[in-house]
């Protein structure tokens, strides 16, 4: 059975159709062959049993005179008459009341053995007996003869079977030959059927393929030989049915004939069954599943294309969002519940150093060392647990320092009000620190400076009182007296406190300033041969690596000279001897600016004084040597010349020509980056003073 369920499953539907309809043809033949066969030579061998009893029944009527004569003549008489014109016959002949034959048919010898083969009592009507002879099948007869009460003989009749077996052998094959022939036409018929109908099955199996292969541009409708608005005369155009003939126009919703009605489909199909278009283009089943299948390909092929063209639109927002993510500067990540990251940007994986394939599922114990990992598994608990967004400053120590990061972690709901993930935003606020502590020391300088200024501007008129008045005196004491030397003391205090005065105001930028297009490397070339022979006698060596093309700047020679003065040496005390100095230059094309790096081999500042050293008055040094001023006044120049100086100790770069590692070692060495804006063509060429209180132009 199941090697038969296997090959039908196999077999095409027409083919199946085929053979159901033979099969079922043949069974039903058989069985009828077989019915009618049996019936009819039941009936035909009755009917020839009936006829040998009646011919033996006439022949012991009319044998009973002749017997009782002894007439053999008659008795062969009534023989011959019972044998003429009944062609079943094998033979006929009659006993006498001791069982010997009288007279027979028997051409070759009467058959001894038949004469006790079948025996009939006294008072029975006759008696039957189916013989064989070995070539034959014979119903042997035998009726008694009587004459009243007196047994005088047996007839006896041997009926052959042969004819009516002949006669049932051809209606047999005449019925088989029908059923045969009935079987053959109903295979050409359903053969034919079947063809129809898996033909037009064989269309929507091909339609169905390509609907998988995604041609959504398929009519599966059969040619109609007139379409709606030609039956129905219509010339509107307007009419959604009009010039559509991939769709039937009781499908379509909007139709303008008059017969139309706007209702449900069931409405609307309803009162479509009346209407002369519908009744000339149905169909059977199949032509109603091809004209669905066909709506269903229709309404597929729109929401297809509904679905393509929003998902054009979500990979452009998606790529638009990513895009926006990954320029942005700020690091952001995406969490869910469990904390394991869902989606990062490219900011986000180069904080982390790794790609985005090697964060997206991990958590921040995979990414981060477990303190940090702690602090955010900790915040981000609080967040699932309260729903409230968190912000936070946080400092990181990397390789290239210490970088502040502002954190905004901002929890992300679901559709049931649960917290479903955190959206982190990290943005490095580091250069904004710098700045704002830059800005908070430029107003601390800036009060410190207008302090100065005036301190200045109200010592410096009685000083000059006092050195003049004092010069005055020199001039008529006698030299070698001890009030000419109390003079010439005070005298020389007074110059100090004079150069201190003057400092000041440089410092408050209250001295008049005369700028013009400098080139920094002959400034700097000019300041480094001064000093270079007094660094060189404490075995101070200086390098210089000028930048090539240098742009000008539009500054004060003068100044910008005590600028280098003062901080090459404060770069020679910090060394003190045997020891290395390093001058160079560069142009910082992207911010338009000539930078000058003066390094040295020193032993560094401290971190704990380092945002001290501009201040006024600030100094490491013994009583008597230094005023603690000159970086302070250098800072106050740079700063009128609209540029900045910054200080790293240690540098981050090391000297170029210094043994012994990074400037001599592990955090040695203090490096001033000035940095000065290039001279432009829409400044003063020739150069311009600037008196006291007068704003420079350059800043």
């Amino acid at each position: 059975m199941r090697f038969v369920y296997r090959i039908n499953r196999r077999l095409r539907l027409r083919t199946k159709i085929s053979l159901s309809i033979i099969l079922i043809l043949l069974a039903l033949g058989s069985g009828l062959s077989l019915v009618i066969s049996r019936i009819a030579s039941e009936a035909l061998l009755e009917e020839n049993k009936m006829r040998g009893i009646s011919g033996a029944v006439s022949l012991g009527s009319r044998a009973a005179e002749p017997l009782l004569t002894m007439d053999f003549l008659e008795m062969k008489k009534a023989v011959d008459e019972v044998v003429r014109g009944n062609k079943d016959l094998s033979y006929v002949f009659i006993q006498d009341r001791y069982g010997e034959p009288l007279v027979h048919t028997f051409t070759g010898g009467f058959p001894v053995d038949l004469k006790a083969v079948n025996t009939v009592a006294d008072g029975t009507g006759h008696h039957v007996r189916l013989i064989t002879t070995g070539a034959e099948v014979i119903y042997d007869v035998a009726v008694p003869v009587m004459a009243g009460s007196d047994r005088l003989g047996t007839a006896r009749v041997g009926m052959s079977r042969a004819h009516a077996q002949q006669v049932v052998s051809k209606l047999v094959g005449a019925t088989v030959l029908s059923t045969v022939l009935g079987i053959l036409i109903a295979g050409f018929v359903s053969t034919a059927l079947a063809r129809t109908v898996t033909k037009r099955i064989r269309l929507l199996h091909d339609s169905a393929e390509e609907l998988i292969k995604g041609n959504l541009d398929i009519s599966m409708l059969p040619e109609v030989k007139q379409q709606c608005w030609e039956t129905m005369k219509c010339a509107k155009r307007e009419c959604p049915a009009y010039g559509n003939t991939r769709q039937r126009c009781w499908y379509l919703v909007g139709t303008l004939c008059q017969s139309c009605v706007e209702k449900n489909y069931e409405d609307k199909i309803r009162n479509c069954f009346d209407c002369k278009v519908y009744r000339g283009n149905t169909g059977d089943e199949i032509q109603d599943l091809s004209e669905f299948f066909n709506i269903m390909a229709l309404i597929l092929r729109d929401r297809l294309q509904a679905l393509l063209k929003t998902e054009a639109s979500l990979k452009q927002q998606q790529q638009l969002f990513r895009t926006i993510l990954d320029v942005t500067p700020d690091s952001v990540s995406l969490q869910d519940r469990s904390f394991r990251f869902q989606a990062v940007n490219q900011s986000f994986c180069r904080m982390a150093g790794r790609g985005e394939d090697e964060i997206i599922g991990k958590t921040d114990a995979d990414l981060f060392n477990p303190e940090l990992a702690e602090v955010n598994r900790q915040e981000n608990l609080r967040i699932v647990e309260t729903g409230e967004s968190l912000s936070a400053e946080r400092k990181t120590r990397k390789a290239g320092g210490i970088r502040w990061f502002h954190l905004v972690k901002t929890p992300v709901f679901d559709a049931d009000g649960s917290v479903a993930g955190i959206l982190c935003n990290s943005t490095d606020i580091t250069e904004l620190k710098r700045l704002h502590e830059q800005i908070i020391r430029s107003q601390k300088m800036e009060s410190l400076g207008q302090l100065a200024a005036g301190v200045a501007h109200e010592i410096n008129t009685p000083l000059g009182i006092i050195l003049g008045n004092t010069q005055l005196l020199l001039e008529d004491t006698a030299a070698g007296t001890e009030a000419h030397e109390t003079l010439q003391t005070i005298e020389k205090y007074a110059r100090i406190s004079k150069k201190i005065v003057a400092d000041l105001l440089h410092f408050s930028r209250h001295a008049q300033s005369v700028k013009r297009p400098l080139d920094i490397n002959s400034t700097l070339t000019q300041v480094v041969d001064i000093v270079e022979h007094t660094f060189g006698l404490e075995r101070v060596s200086i390098g210089r690596y000028p930048a090539a093309e240098l742009p000008l700047v539009f500054g004060d020679q003068e100044k910008l000279e005590q600028v280098f003065i003062n901080v090459l040496k404060n770069a020679f005390d910090a060394v003190g001897s045997d020891g290395r100095i390093e001058v160079a230059t560069e142009y910082d094309a992207e911010q338009q600016e000539v930078v000058v790096s003066i390094a040295d081999s020193g032993p560094g500042i401290p971190r704990r004084i380092k945002d001290r050293i501009f201040d006024p008055f600030f100094s490491t040094k013994g009583v008597g040597k230094g005023t603690g001023l000159g970086l302070s006044v250098t800072f106050g120049i740079i700063r009128d010349h609209g540029g900045k100086i910054d200080v790293e100790s240690p540098p981050g770069a090391p000297l170029r020509e210094w043994p012994g590692g990074a400037n001599g070692g592990e955090g040695r060495g203090t490096v001033f980056i000035i940095r000065l804006p290039v001279y432009r063509d829409s400044e003063n060429k020739e150069g311009r003073a600037v008196a006291h209180g007068e704003d420079s132009g350059s800043r």
